[in-house]
């Protein structure tokens, strides 16, 4: 059907980079710098917003570096309760504290040849930032109630969803802790910056789904893909893949179909909350008034706004402008 995109295709045209899908030039430019970084030791900071794969490229800088057949040990520092990050992270000898019935290594000394990850670094509490500062400058500790002192060879690779810049104006992060950590960031971009990766991804997804669920996923929608490329995604593509996961197990005759009311309440908020782009999407309907809805051309709305037309059509479908109604006018 002239209507339907095939997947198929859109998945074959992506380029992989380890488990990473990268089409769009924003994350092909991530993932350059990731590949020169991770040839090198230096401690990588990975910030991004919530789901937009931070973890996958700690993985791949573990992946293409020198230490790769070394273990990547993960902390969650937002997941391990306070009382026991010293424990998680440096070990304890037997009787240490109630419960410490033998000795057990920490995460530095399990990571040791290899690649330490620190997610969620921003949630680290203040006590634990001191400590956490001792290993990296000095690069050894003891285990909680031991004596002896450890030394380990551990790369270290951070990430946070946090502005640790600004935690560090405020007094919530250490600043020295902070230029331990940045010594080389990486940036992820949001998904709604680099929305030409959205048909692929989607395309993996639905694959993905559809052999979990026994149900073959060949075709979406045209409104379908409209709809999910003019999205804001918060959740970046861990909400992409949830939406896709849903819409496969609703799916009929191999056709996938994403309404645009199971998003909207979301991406109202989403822009209201966005000036920026306000103030882009009014300069964008006024361009398209005075151009009657025309895009391209000597009188079009691409000149007015100084962009290429291709460049302009695909901002209308992302900012969900309908670009007929000034035609109609």
């Amino acid at each position: 059907m002239a209507e339907n995109i095939s997947l198929r295709a859109q998945l074959g045209q992506a380029p992989w980079f380890e488990e990473i899908l990268a089409h769009s030039a924003e994350l092909k430019r991530v993932l350059d710098t990731v590949e020169q970084v991770a040839t090198t030791d230096a401690t990588v900071l990975i910030t991004g917003e919530t789901g937009t794969g931070k973890e996958l490229i700690a993985r791949a800088i573990h992946r293409r570096s020198p230490r790769a057949r070394g273990p990547l040990v993960k902390v969650n520092c937002a997941a391990i309760p306070s009382t026991l990050l010293a424990s998680e992270l440096f070990g304890h000898e037997r009787g240490a504290f109630s419960g410490a019935v033998e000795r057990r290594k920490g995460r530095f000394e399990q990571a040791h040849g290899g690649t330490l990850f620190l997610d969620e670094i921003g949630e680290l509490p203040q006590e634990m930032q001191v400590l956490l500062l001792r290993v990296l400058q000095e690069r050894e500790f003891e285990r909680l109630g031991g004596t002896h002192t450890l030394q380990v060879d551990v790369r270290r690779v951070a990430a946070t969803n946090r502005d640790l810049a600004e935690d560090v104006r405020s007094g919530r992060f250490r600043s020295d802790l902070y230029y331990r950590l940045n010594v080389f960031p990486v940036h992820v971009p949001p998904l709604r910056e680099h929305a030409e990766d959205i048909p692929p991804l989607v395309a993996h997804f639905a694959e993905k789904y559809g052999e979990r669920f026994g149900r073959k996923i060949s075709r979406a929608e045209r409104k379908t893909m409209d709809v999910l490329q003019a999205h804001r995604w918060p959740g970046n593509v861990r909400e992409l893949e949830n939406t896709v996961e849903r819409a496969v197990i609703l799916s009929r005759n191999g056709v996938l179909s994403v309404d645009a009311e199971m998003l909207p309440a979301v991406r109202r908020e989403t822009v209201a909350q966005d000036p920026a782009e306000a103030q882009e999407r009014q300069a964008l309907e006024t361009a398209l008034s005075a151009s009657r809805g025309k895009i391209s051309g000597e009188n079009g709305a691409a000149k007015k706004v100084g962009m290429p037309a291709s460049t302009l059509e695909f901002r209308i479908k992302k900012l969900g402008i309908d670009k007929l109604r000034y035609r109609r006018r």
